[in-house]
């Protein structure tokens, strides 16, 4: 998978964790655990998934600040 697939894809998965954290704050809907369950092992998985997600995008930003100082 190239570098710009993964980075996509990481972007994806994070707004939709994202959303899910909006949900949580304005409606106190999960959507995680009313599609998954509460605490399943399928949605921890989404869980870490979302957070690796999180800190990989950080190596995106500085990129994109690194190729904007060129």
């Amino acid at each position: 998978m190239n570098s710009k697939a993964l980075d996509y894809t990481a972007l994806i998965i994070t707004v939709i964790g994202a959303v899910n954290w909006g949900l949580i704050g304005i409606f106190r809907f999960n959507l995680v655990s009313f599609l998954f369950g509460d605490m399943t092992w399928i949605s921890r998985i989404i869980y870490i998934l979302v957070g690796i997600c999180g800190l990989y995008l950080l190596t995106l930003l500085g990129r994109v600040s690194s190729f904007s100082e060129e």
